[in-house]
């Protein structure tokens, strides 16, 4: 069963793999309120006892109490406005309650379920590696950026007379989640999002490609998956490994960084990370120097040591080809030459960063923080921008049928804000979300590409990722 933050969350258990995530405002507002409370508390400062009644008349307890917190030192003139304010919000709240129950009664209310599904046991689900936070392995479920998805759709819902929510699977055994979906398809859930690896993620869509029902891949990167091996029922939401090594290829060459030494690991998905660079490298004149292979057998002495491996030809930096991580967190300020070290550590690229700070990033990392208790990461961005975008399907559609809104979703009137700062859609060649990239430390956002300078005759965005005319995709 899902661990869902009690205080945000009520779950309907639908037996021992299935989750019905229901938001509940009453608590949420609850928690909210307590926490405001305690943080006035903690600097001695306690707020004017107000109590909102009927028609806006304002409670506001005995005089002695605000004259004991003089320490806010605001004339009576302000006091008198922020009074008059309180009692304007009050007879507005009244109004809006009127006619929001005039227009949408309680029996009018249209529930729209979007599915959820993940591994019991998800290999890449490292906890070792999320306590060393390691940037490029996920820093827990991406359920998370769904459920607060679920809680920002609460006013849009309410307004629409529709009330979203979530509907969560978990198993190993990809034969019952495809079991589910197909239970969940019959009963109306045509919207799935998934976290799975990629191989798991082209088993589910096969078995459900007979079915109305689209998937949302929140974190699988592999470039096959928008290539040879594309599903037409499959939307990507998290960026490719193309898309990430084009961003920072882009920074590289726009900084005069141009000569690349690439420390490349053992693995299947190195190797799959060296050749999306090695493709980045191609298109934005960056140069590869030389490609050496590291080992993380630490009996294999002349593979593991960093300044061994970056000794050699002149570059200006190196980049680690490590899809685990474990072995890039130990390059920087270890290379024999003091040289800058990006892709798997140092300078990253990814989807999402807490740090961000423009286009309404802090208020969504702090809501996803309250819910959540940790840091967002690129799978909970990716999994709350693919609720989003279903629930904007249903904004702008006026509509609940599930071609009506695959259609909006795939067409290109779609503007979804990603909270990135420019707005995103989908490439209808490979149904990879266009989206902007961040170029990050562990602390701080260098960059977001595509960087300026670096354009593209439809959208700027496609300057990420597979152009059109060399996408092996083929639906």
């Amino acid at each position: 069963m899902i661990d869902v933050a009690a205080r945000l969350v009520g779950n309907v258990n639908f037996g021992p793999n299935l989750t019905r995530v229901k938001k509940n405002p009453m608590r949420y507002r609850t928690e909210v309120a307590r926490e405001r409370s305690n943080k006035f508390a903690a600097t001695g400062i306690s707020g004017v006892s107000m109590s909102i009644v009927a028609k806006g008349a304002i409670n506001r307890g005995s005089g002695s109490r605000i004259e004991r917190h003089r320490t806010l030192r605001l004339p009576e003139e302000r006091w008198n406005s922020i009074r008059r304010s309180i009692a304007l919000i009050a007879l507005l709240h009244g109004v809006l309650a009127v006619v929001t129950n005039s227009a949408h009664p309680q029996d009018a209310i249209f529930p729209f379920h979007i599915g959820y599904v993940h591994l019991d046991n998800d290999p890449r689900q490292n906890a070792r590696n999320v306590y060393y936070q390691i940037p490029v392995i996920p820093m827990g479920r991406a359920v998370s950026g769904a459920e607060v998805a679920i809680l920002d759709s609460e006013f849009i819902g309410r307004e629409i007379g529709i009330d979203f929510d979530l509907e969560v699977a978990r198993n190993d055994n990809m034969e019952a989640l495809a079991v589910v979906i197909g239970r969940w398809v019959e009963s109306g859930i045509h919207f799935i999002v998934a976290d799975l690896p990629a191989t798991e993620l082209l088993w589910l869509a096969d078995s459900v490609s007979g079915l109305d029902v689209t998937i949302f891949n929140v974190s699988a990167t592999d470039d096959i998956l928008r290539g040879g091996q594309c599903r037409l029922n499959v939307i990507h939401a998290i960026p490719s490994e193309r898309m990430l090594t084009d961003a920072m290829v882009q920074l590289l060459t726009e900084r005069r960084w141009s000569d690349v030494l690439v420390l490349r690991g053992p693995t299947l998905e190195d190797r799959a990370i060296v050749d999306a660079l090695t493709q980045s490298a191609a298109a934005f004149g960056a140069n590869i120097v030389e490609i050496r292979d590291f080992a993380t057998d630490p009996r294999n002495a002349a593979a593991t040591n960093v300044a061994l491996l970056t000794a050699g030809p002149e570059h200006d930096v190196v980049f680690v080809a490590d899809a685990t991580g474990e072995f890039a967190a130990t390059v920087p300020y270890q290379t024999n030459d003091s040289r800058l070290v990006v892709g798997s550590a140092g300078l990253v690229a990814a989807a999402w960063h807490w740090s961000w700070e423009r286009s309404g990033a802090p208020q969504l990392n702090a809501r996803f923080e309250f819910l959540a208790e940790r840091r967002a990461g690129p799978e909970d961005w990716a999994a709350w921008v693919s609720v989003r975008a279903v629930v904007q399907s249903v904004l702008r559609t006026a509509s609940t049928d599930y071609f009506d809104l695959l259609g909006y979703l795939m067409s290109d009137q779609i503007s979804l804000d990603g909270a990135k700062g420019i707005p995103l859609s989908i490439r209808p060649w490979d149904h990879q979300l266009r989206q902007p990239i961040l170029i990050t430390t562990s602390n701080h956002v260098v960059e977001r590409a595509p960087l300026e300078g670096f354009i593209n005759p439809v959208n700027d965005l496609d300057t990420l990722g597979v152009p059109q005319s060399q996408s092996a995709c083929r639906f």
